[in-house]
């Protein structure tokens, strides 16, 4: 993965962010961090093209974003949209998730990234039993 240049006000903020996290955030970053999920290897509060993302798992271009209540405003809204069409314009894919969801529901919310993440990520379901012949 190229490196890109982040900006020292970035790179602050995103330090900052990661020592106040939410209540959803630090719930899902228990179940992310170190590998847990799959052996994905995902980052917190990282810089990409100018934004800071709550998660990312670069090896996959993964991204996932917890939103709260204040992202059900038709301004910020419009404003996530753009923020998502630049991040897919670089060949990511986001994840969005309400903070309610990751509190009440991990274990769908990790369900849902790993699927996002492609093959090789999911269990595989167990094969179907043959039938013997009598």
């Amino acid at each position: 993965m190229t490196h890109h240049r982040v900006s020292l006000l970035n790179r602050g903020n995103a330090r900052k962010m990661r020592k106040a996290m939410t209540d959803a955030e630090l719930k899902l970053w228990n179940e992310v961090r170190a590998r847990r999920l799959m052996g994905m290897a995902f980052r917190r509060q990282m810089p990409i093209a100018g934004y800071i993302v709550d998660f990312a798992c670069p090896d996959k271009k993964l991204i996932v974003e917890l939103d709260g209540s204040q992202h059900g405003s038709p301004e910020v809204s419009s404003s996530d949209a753009a923020r998502t069409a630049k991040l897919e314009t670089l060949g990511w894919t986001i994840l969005r998730f309400w903070n309610d969801d990751v509190i009440r529901d991990i274990d769908n919310v990790c369900q849902h990234i790993v699927i996002a993440a492609g093959p090789g990520n999911a269990e595989e379901p167990a094969p179907a039993r043959e039938e013997l012949a009598p």
